[in-house]
């Protein structure tokens, strides 16, 4: 889910709708696959309104099955109005929503009221979600498999609520921004209870994310005991975490888990919204312990590379 595909949609839909002498004489089925190519915004406030037909195809609950609305920071639409709608539409139908920036306790409930077949949802950037309410609805999803709650308020208590409510849970990925912290002479506290809720409630996750997290190795430990089929596990910015020894060896060679990035790593390419605010990038090794041998092996086995 990104903004390159919604561009590449876009330039499909108008290379297809130029080769039309008539757009009125598609079928409609092939109509609504063009309009499918659409983003929410743009079907809720331009292709709907275009002629009767279109709003019919656009008040089918299958056009709305994935909701997809990001890089919004300085748009002129109330983005949560029109994201109510598009859930409204489409119901049980919707299994996946991308959104970021707009997102607050009454979509989060809309969200819970409307519908009941969630596999996806990634909530990026939005602060006025609380865990009072988030915690509430968890239970509506109980058939999620991927979820993503970054640069949020949200804390252990609506972790442990997702990890209670959704026992099908595979994907979690639950990263926090530091700004303008120096890794060398990090000072910041100590705190293991995200990570102990994740250890406790999520046995089945095969993949984790906690960017920016404060969890120590004891932490880090209780998630590699308590979920033990991670196949990939990210712990980038995670500045509390030493890791060596025995630890080392069960996140560098555990033959389960195929990609692990390291705290110190740096994060690239994630943020190119112009939103500094909440992502701030650097790198820095200071804090790297092991031997020689190990950080070459690290390097060779390529643990790097993580999708």
């Amino acid at each position: 889910m990104g903004s390159s595909s919604m561009e590449t949609n876009k330039v499909k839909l108008e290379n297809t709708l130029g080769l039309i002498r008539n757009w009125l004489e598609i079928p409609k089925d092939v109509t609504s696959n063009i309009l499918k190519l659409l983003g929410a915004v743009d079907l809720v406030m331009n292709a709907r309104l275009v002629c009767p037909m279109w709003r019919e195809i656009c008040r089918d609950p299958l056009m709305w099955k994935s909701i997809e609305m990001i890089n919004g920071l300085h748009s002129p639409h109330n983005l949560e109005k029109i994201c109510m709608y598009a859930v409204d539409q489409g119901g049980d139908h919707v299994e996946e929503i991308n959104v970021e920036y707009f997102v607050t306790d009454d979509l989060i409930r809309r969200l819970a009221e409307r519908t009941s077949n969630l596999r996806r949802i990634r909530i990026s950037k939005c602060l006025e979600i609380s865990n009072t309410v988030f915690t509430i609805v968890a239970k509506k999803f109980s058939l999620l498999e991927e979820l993503e709650l970054s640069f949020t308020s949200l804390n252990h208590v609506s972790l442990e609520a997702i990890g209670k409510n959704c026992p099908l849970l595979k994907t979690l990925k639950f990263n926090q921004p530091f700004k303008g912290i120096n890794c060398g002479s990090y000072k910041g506290y100590k705190c293991n209870k995200e990570a102990l809720a994740i250890a406790k409630t999520m046995p089945e996750l095969r993949h984790l994310e906690l960017w920016g997290n404060k969890l120590t190795n004891d932490g880090l430990i209780a998630i590699l005991d308590g979920c033990p089929y991670l196949e990939s596990l990210d712990v980038r910015m995670c500045y509390n975490l030493v890791i060596h020894g025995n630890l080392a060896k069960r996140c560098f060679e555990n033959t389960r888990i195929k990609y692990f990035r390291y705290p110190t790593e740096y994060i690239n390419g994630y943020d190119n919204d112009d939103d500094d605010d909440f992502v701030y990038e650097f790198y820095c090794d200071c804090r790297f312990i092991g031997s020689k041998g190990m950080k070459r092996k690290l390097t060779d086995m390529n643990f790097y590379k993580f999708h």
